[in-house]
C-alpha cells in the first residue's frame, strides 16, 4: 500500500512538474520559432536596405562623375575657361571616382571617397559662382526636427 500511496505521488508530482514546465517550454518554442522568422525578415530587410543604399551611392557617384566630364569637355574646347586649381580639382574630383571600391563598398575607403568628392564639389562650384546641387543628397534645410 505504501507503494501505491508513493506511486500516486510520484504521479501527481509529475503531473505539476509538466505543468511548472509548460510556460518555459510554449517560452522556448515561442523564442526559436520568433527567432527564426527574425531572421528571414532581417535578411530581407537588410538586403533591402543594402539595395537602397546602393542605388543612392551610385546615382550619387553618377552625378558627379557626368560634372566632371561635362567641366573636362569645356577643357578640352577651351583649355584656359578654368583656373589651374579648378582644373586640379576637377582632376582630383575624377581620381576620387576612380579610387572608389566599387566591389567592395563595406571598405571604409568608399565613405572617405564620397566624402572628398562633395567637399571637391563644394569647392569647385563656389569658385565657378555655380549653384549646382545633387538633389538625392539631404540638404540640411531638409532635415526636420
Amino acid at each position: 500500500m505504501a507503494s501505491q500511496s508513493q506511486d500516486e505521488s510520484t504521479s501527481i508530482q509529475d503531473i505539476f512538474d509538466a505543468a511548472l514546465n509548460l510556460e518555459d517550454t510554449h517560452y522556448k518554442s515561442g523564442y526559436d520559432e520568433g527567432f527564426s522568422d527574425g531572421l528571414l525578415t532581417g535578411k530581407d530587410e537588410a538586403r533591402y536596405v543594402g539595395l537602397k543604399s546602393g542605388f543612392e551611392t551610385g546615382e550619387e557617384l553618377g552625378f558627379y562623375r557626368g560634372c566632371i566630364d561635362v567641366w573636362n569637355s569645356a577643357i578640352k574646347i577651351d583649355p584656359l575657361c578654368f583656373s589651374t586649381r579648378v582644373q586640379k580639382s576637377i582632376k582630383q574630383m575624377d581620381e576620387l571616382v576612380s579610387k572608389y571600391p566599387f566591389n567592395d563598398p563595406e571598405n571604409e575607403l568608399a565613405t572617405d571617397v564620397v566624402e572628398g568628392l562633395r567637399l571637391k564639389f563644394k569647392a569647385v562650384c563656389a569658385t565657378l559662382n555655380v549653384k549646382l546641387e545633387y538633389d538625392g543628397y539631404p540638404k540640411s534645410s531638409d532635415v526636420g526636427f
